[in-house]
């Protein structure tokens, strides 16, 4: 669950269907035994804000993103990700299906303790450096921007130029203390988590939010990259015809993520996570392993 996400109004547990320990504004959180399960708010359960329902921006393209963002993190690097089972979409809602991961959030161990995990976090960060593209974005085409970016402009539509050389590098872009998992024993990272708005992009647009408390945005009295990160990413907008072709790359990049595993526990769990219809999970969703 995202650093916001704790921070907004939840509906109150009692009133969940089984298996939900919380919902936010734009997420449904269960736990299965050991397996995990975050998922979009379908339409008919956005919640109803001061100036009327609360759609989430790029609600399903973030848990995509996501899903192929650990897929490709767990090949190519030794950084702690929860184990990805599968992501689906059933009734409008999609699913990312992972491992739960036993631990505390950095958030809530002493302060005395934290210097070693800002030492392994920033070794980490070295690791993602070294992964390098000519296309910005996620590893399946997808481009979600920083959170802290959507507060400074409506659009969600990014379909970006790609470079002639490697210049990019992975960024996570939402490393706050809540979305990282601690061992309670050695405070050594067993996860981190929340990779939606991750993808390469300039070095510069990850910044360190997890040096301090809070949420992965500016707070006051810090230095406001925002608009540095919104100019670059216009400059790369591509024009209307280039965004045909941009799109298409995309759909045929989307058609091409499956999990890496399936277990039986998701199929006797179909019923708790509320999905719609009573049928198998399409088979290129499915590794038997």
């Amino acid at each position: 669950m995202s650093a916001r996400e704790r921070q907004s109004n939840r509906v109150p547990v009692s009133v969940l269907e089984a298996g939900c320990f919380a919902q936010t504004w734009e997420r449904k959180y269960y736990r299965l035994g050991e397996v995990f399960v975050k998922r979009s708010l379908r339409p008919r359960e956005f919640q109803i804000g001061v100036d009327g329902p609360h759609v989430p921006r790029v609600g399903n393209a973030r848990l995509i993103n996501e899903a192929a963002t650990l897929k490709y993190i767990r090949e190519n690097t030794d950084i702690p990700v929860p184990s990805l089972i599968c992501d689906f979409q059933d009734d409008e809602s999609h699913y990312l299906i992972m491992e739960w991961v036993e631990g505390v959030n950095m958030i809530d161990i002493p302060d005395e303790e934290k210097p070693q995990v800002y030492a392994e976090i920033k070794k980490h960060l070295a690791t993602l450096r070294n992964l390098k593209s000519t296309t910005l974005g996620a590893p399946n085409g997808v481009v979600i921007p920083p959170y802290r970016v959507s507060k400074v402009t409506k659009n969600d539509s990014w379909n970006l130029k790609v470079s002639d050389i490697a210049e990019y590098v992975f960024c996570h872009n939402d490393l706050s203390q809540q979305n990282i998992i601690l061992d309670p024993s050695t405070f050594k990272i067993k996860a981190i988590i929340d990779w939606e708005y991750a993808g390469f992009f300039p070095g510069y647009f990850e910044k360190e939010f997890f040096m301090r408390l809070g949420h992965s945005d500016i707070m006051k009295g810090e230095f406001d990259d925002r608009p540095k990160l919104l100019e670059f990413l216009e400059s790369q907008q591509l024009s209307v015809r280039s965004n045909s072709a941009a799109l298409l790359h995309i759909h045929k990049n989307l058609t091409n993520i499956v999990p890496s595993l399936i277990i039986s526990e998701l199929v006797l769990a179909r019923n708790a996570v509320g999905l719609k219809y009573n049928r198998e999970i399409p088979k290129h969703y499915v590794l038997q392993i």
